[in-house]
């Protein structure tokens, strides 16, 4: 069940990320990519400074904050 939820809070990161972050748009299974990476980036960045995903939505703004990170990154690196 754990897997199933990643990937809905994947899928919702990510495409906050690419409403955030305007320009052009990302697939589903591009979303789903982003938001769990974005998960493990946020985490990454986020937890030395106490800021924990507790729950879903917790989660789901972690996520996206990462998610925006790698949006960036990535449309930095396509440039």
């Amino acid at each position: 069940m754990g897997i199933i939820i990643a990937i809905i809070v994947g899928a919702i990161a990510g495409w906050l990320a690419g409403e955030i972050v305007r320009g052009q748009g990302y697939s589903l299974v591009v979303n789903i990519i982003l938001g769990i990476l974005g998960g493990l980036l946020g985490q990454l960045l986020l937890s030395p400074l106490g800021i924990e995903s507790g729950n879903v939505i917790g989660s789901i703004l972690v996520s996206t904050f990462g998610a925006v990170i790698l949006v960036i990154i990535v449309r930095a690196v396509r440039k």
